[in-house]
């Protein structure tokens, strides 16, 4: 993916500065509402390899490992179904992640909101929510910008 495309946020940076105050806004309200940077950095993951954002998925990966996530659990993301790594929570978060990005496939069916609903409190479903509305809104960016991803230079051992 070499072409040169629009990057929204350099030609339009005040759309992209209040996204990015949205993305602050909803990391605050994960924050007060129980909603550890664990959980949160494995729905960003999840939103962003589904939506294939290469870019999104290195920097909640990065964060993610920030926060102690491990490369097991990391590589287990795609496949949770079929995982015995994620808690409970993480199940019903990885859950509504799905969900929120396939939107147009019915949008949050009855089943996964009582699931999920069975698991977080009502400000804990809001907060993942937003946290899905946010991300799936920069994997648009972009996927539609074809921002680039580089390859990172090998690390030194010392």
């Amino acid at each position: 993916m070499s072409e040169t495309r629009v990057h929204l946020s350099k030609t339009e940076p005040a759309a992209y500065e209040a996204l990015d105050a949205f993305s602050k806004t909803v990391g605050a309200i994960c924050a007060a509402n129980g909603i550890d940077d664990r959980l949160k950095e494995i729905v960003m993951i999840h939103c962003s390899q589904l939506n294939g954002c290469s870019y999104c998925a290195r920097i909640h990966v990065d964060r993610a490992i920030a926060v102690g996530l491990d490369a097991d659990t990391l590589t287990q993301i795609p496949t949770w179904r079929e995982s015995g790594v994620f808690s409970e929570r993480e199940r019903a978060a990885l859950e509504l992640a799905e969900a929120f990005t396939h939107i147009s496939d019915g949008g949050v069916s009855d089943e996964v909101y009582d699931r999920v609903g069975g698991v977080f409190t009502e400000k804990e479903y809001a907060a993942l929510s937003w946290a899905c509305v946010s991300i799936n809104a920069f994997n648009r960016i972009v996927i539609a910008g074809r921002y680039p991803v580089p390859a990172r230079a090998p690390k030194v051992q010392g």
